[in-house]
């Protein structure tokens, strides 16, 4: 299935609760003569809770139903004005990903239970299938079962993996595992750190002193900082995501779990409040059940009418 298909499916749950609320509103609203007047407050109001029973958030939901109430007057279908300006929220928060260097460096952060490990190696098969040759760094070192994990994931990909004892300083791992991606030609290299709370103050600070290793030994690296997020946690991930933000630079998004979720919605929270691209999501348990994020497509899935 391409990127659409799957991102309907694993939408389906989003689209059983959020769909039938909006559609009912849509069709009260869009009437022929009710088109070229302003929304009435029922409407709005409806609107509204729609979108925040989705996990659109309240901030993005507010600016949606404004943006829909000032373009109103021009006759406009209320389902087409709610479609475009989401489209203009999660293209307003995409950023051009840093290119050029060789071995890439990603680093994923995020806390334990949102799929991290696995996104990893997901990560790994996908940029493998897409002619990369990548590389995987066990950081997380204080945890014996997170390493096997990774490494079982890793054999699966395909890909080399690096790691050392347990206990091991993390950030010596990297700077071992750069040195080996120079050595071995490596296109990228994806760096999974420790799982962790991000009110726990020194491990946020373990991440800082990762990203001056890895500075220091490959120009500009890490290169991308990507978070993952379980979608099933819904507005709770965004105080995990300022965090991490300010700790680690994040500068995109993995969603995973997002077809276990009904408020799939969380989307266009992270890009209106946080201004961060979603890079990719999870749709699913298997290696290959990671895709690029596509916002016109999110919208196109979310807002099928036949579904």
């Amino acid at each position: 299935m391409g990127f659409l298909d799957r991102i309907k499916q694993s939408l389906t749950r989003t689209k059983e609760q959020f769909v039938e609320r909006f559609d009912e509103v849509v069709r009260r609203a869009d009437e022929p003569e009710k088109r070229s007047r302003p929304v009435d407050v029922e409407t709005v109001e409806a609107l509204e809770e729609a979108l925040i029973s989705a996990d659109v958030g309240v901030a993005a939901a507010e600016q949606i139903v404004a943006a829909v109430k000032a373009r109103r007057s021009r006759g406009e279908s209320l389902r087409t004005l709610v479609k475009e300006e989401i489209r203009a929220i999660l293209h307003g928060a995409e950023q051009p990903a840093s290119n050029g260097h060789r071995p890439h460096v990603v680093m994923i952060v995020g806390v334990n239970g949102t799929g991290k490990t696995t996104t990893v190696g997901k990560l790994a098969r996908l940029m493998k299938d897409s002619g990369q040759v990548p590389m995987i760094c066990a950081a997380d070192t204080f945890r014996a079962a997170a390493v096997e994990q990774l490494e079982i994931w890793a054999n699966r990909a395909g890909v080399d993996f690096v790691r050392a004892k347990t206990g091991s300083d993390p950030a010596a791992v990297v700077f071992d595992a750069l040195v080996a991606g120079k050595a071995r030609g490596r296109d990228v290299v994806l760096v999974d750190t420790a799982g962790r709370l991000h009110t726990r103050v020194n491990l946020m600070s373990e991440l800082d002193k990762i990203r001056r290793v890895a500075a220091r030994e490959v120009e500009g690296a890490p290169h991308e900082v990507l978070l993952v997020l379980d979608a099933t946690v819904g507005q709770n991930g965004l105080t995990q995501a300022r965090e991490f933000t300010n700790v680690a630079g994040v500068n995109g998004i993995v969603l995973t779990k997002l077809d276990g979720t009904a408020k799939g919605g969380i989307a266009v929270a992270i890009a209106h409040d946080l201004k961060l691209p979603i890079r990719y999501v999870g749709v699913g348990e298997k290696i290959d059940d990671l895709i690029p994020f596509s916002p016109d497509e999110y919208v196109d899935a979310l807002f099928e009418e036949r579904w």
